[in-house]
């Protein structure tokens, strides 16, 4: 017998830095949407915005 394996997608959201090119990928939150400026940069305190958002699948 084989069993299926589940398969789950999380999504995720990437935030770059327009000043330093610094990029930061973490799970993705409600209202998030591509172009938004989100939060300071880490790196050189300039402004990072949505570069992408996008779906990871792992198997349960």
């Amino acid at each position: 017998m084989m069993f299926s394996k589940e398969k789950i997608t999380i999504a995720y959201t990437l935030e770059k830095c327009k000043q330093c090119g610094f990029e930061r990928k973490r799970k993705f939150k409600e209202g998030d949407f591509l172009f938004a400026e989100t939060t300071k940069c880490d790196s050189c305190n300039g402004i990072t915005m949505i570069e992408k958002i996008f779906g990871e699948s792992i198997e349960k």
